[in-house]
């Protein structure tokens, strides 16, 4: 064979490898969860949340909300927008046996740029039979860091079916 045609060949294969390769590599590493400064601003707003809630304190709980009518809630119901939101809470969680004590695990975090990061996890609910027994399940968030931290943007919360004893 002609070295040339072989050179260019070779070259060719390669570039041709590398343009298969490199989007699968690059996504994967865009998916990889960080533990960059993003990362850890973001679980902390949220242990921050956890901390809110177990006080019964609502309305602190739901600053890690961007206080906008653009965003959008997505559990039992779709919800738009910040009132919205709050109000759906008021509804479901308006005692402290409702509230119970949560927890969220298995937290993952995903920078997607300088402005936007999504998370997902677990949480969990332990209440009283009289607040609705426990709760379970899984949430993906979307986050935009604004002027005052890391906020929740889109929340799609999915409860897992209550376990019957």
């Amino acid at each position: 064979m002609n070295p040339m045609r072989h050179a260019l060949l070779a070259i060719l294969g390669a570039a041709l490898a590398f343009c298969v390769a490199s989007p699968a590599t690059l996504l994967a590493q865009a998916q990889a969860p960080s533990s960059g400064p993003a990362a850890g601003q973001i679980q902390a707003m949220l242990q921050k949340q956890a901390a809110d809630w177990n006080r019964g304190d609502l309305d602190a709980f739901a600053t890690g909300y961007k206080n906008s009518p653009d965003i959008l809630f997505i559990g039992k119901d779709v919800r738009i927008g910040y009132a919205a939101m709050l109000a759906r809470y008021r509804q479901a969680y308006g005692t402290r046996a409702k509230m119970g004590a949560l927890t969220f695990t298995a937290l993952a975090v995903q920078p997607l740029d300088a402005r936007f990061a999504t998370t997902t996890g677990h949480f969990h609910l332990e209440r009283t039979a009289e607040g609705g027994g426990n709760a379970d399940g899984y949430f993906l968030l979307v986050l935009e860091h604004t002027g005052t931290g890391w906020k929740i943007v889109r929340d799609d919360t999915t409860a897992l079916p209550a376990v019957i004893k």
